[in-house]
């Protein structure tokens, strides 16, 4: 047996895109078809490099604020989710909004009205300045406390250690979150739990999945952006879990030949906001170093499916799924 028959590739399954973002990236691309160049997006869509690229060459252009958006025009909001305040904000400058917020960060959303209005603290696990986050906080402002991991439990203050529910980001580390939670309950033995978990299935799906590749293979790539907090996470998940090394990638010209130096296993998967093409070109840049077919690792089904913003169904007159 030659040394090149002994290298193998294992492709995660599910990986790359969730219902949420490909909701978002056919809402943008719908909206420029149905209407016509420019369409605006407030930050960027999903957090992905390549993909906000695709469609900036389409004709969307990408703002950081609700006031860039010259008054009257049709601006999108990202799948992350943004403040009622942005709203009024879009309101006040007679845009034509679309809401491609994904459905279970609107669930988060509506968890905070709902602990707020019965005057909870609410602990919300996630990472400072993230937009989502931003976006979930701006819900209940005087209500709702950033908490960034377990080290953080220590640091948090609530008016009535009796009155504390947690809510958290939907694209965190299933088992960081679980271990905050965990911290949060000794000090507040009362702490409320949302109606339903908070992690998104995509995130914990690919989580999963990363685990059962990492424990096999020495090296893991990653296909994401840095700002992707799901594709972060997955890095960090698979060190965690056997891989002797694992990087984050946004193309293929990106991977480091040094990284496979005495590696025969080689896992691959793609963060939640990834197109399964950018995927495709590494496993070929692989394949060309001696690293052949990809044996799948499936470790769940995924049949999730978003309907389209109300917005653009009313206009398309297009049926809820």
């Amino acid at each position: 047996m030659t040394a090149n028959s002994q290298r193998r590739v294992l492709l995660a399954k599910p990986r790359g895109y969730c219902a949420g973002v490909d909701r978002a990236v056919q809402t943008v691309e719908i909206a420029l078809e149905k209407y016509g160049a420019p369409i605006y997006v407030r930050k960027q869509i999903v957090h992905n490099v390549h993909v906000v690229k695709t469609l900036e060459e389409r004709g969307a252009i990408f703002v950081d604020e609700t006031e860039e958006v010259p008054e009257g025009s049709i601006v999108v909001f990202s799948a992350h989710g943004v403040a009622p305040a942005v709203h009024e904000e879009a309101k006040g400058l007679d845009l034509r909004t679309i809401d491609a917020t994904c459905p279970l960060v609107t669930k988060v959303h509506k968890e905070a009205v709902r602990f707020a209005a019965q005057d909870y603290d609410i602990l919300l696990i996630g990472h400072e300045g993230h937009e989502e986050v931003i976006g979930t906080t701006g819900e209940a402002p005087d209500h709702i406390h950033l908490v960034d991991g377990p080290g953080d439990v220590a640091n948090v203050t609530v008016r009535d250690p009796e009155k504390v529910a947690w809510l958290s980001q939907t694209t965190l580390s299933v088992d960081e979150t679980i271990a905050t939670v965990e911290k949060l309950r000794e000090r507040f033995p009362k702490l409320m739990d949302p109606p339903s978990d908070d992690i998104c299935y995509a995130t914990q799906n690919r989580q999963v999945a990363v685990k059962e590749m990492a424990a096999q293979a020495q090296l893991v790539i990653v296909v994401g952006s840095t700002n992707s907090s799901n594709s972060v996470r997955l890095v960090e998940v698979a060190k965690e879990h056997g891989a002797d090394s694992a990087y984050l990638v946004d193309y293929a010209e990106h991977i480091d030949p040094a990284w496979l130096e005495g590696v025969t296993t080689v896992g691959v998967t793609s963060g939640a906001s990834v197109p399964d093409e950018l995927v495709q070109e590494v496993l070929a840049w692989l394949a060309e170093r001696g690293f052949g077919e990809a044996e799948e690792i499936e470790s769940v089904e995924e049949h999730m499916r978003f309907s389209l913003p109300k917005e653009l169904r009313k206009d398309l007159r297009i049926t809820p799924v």
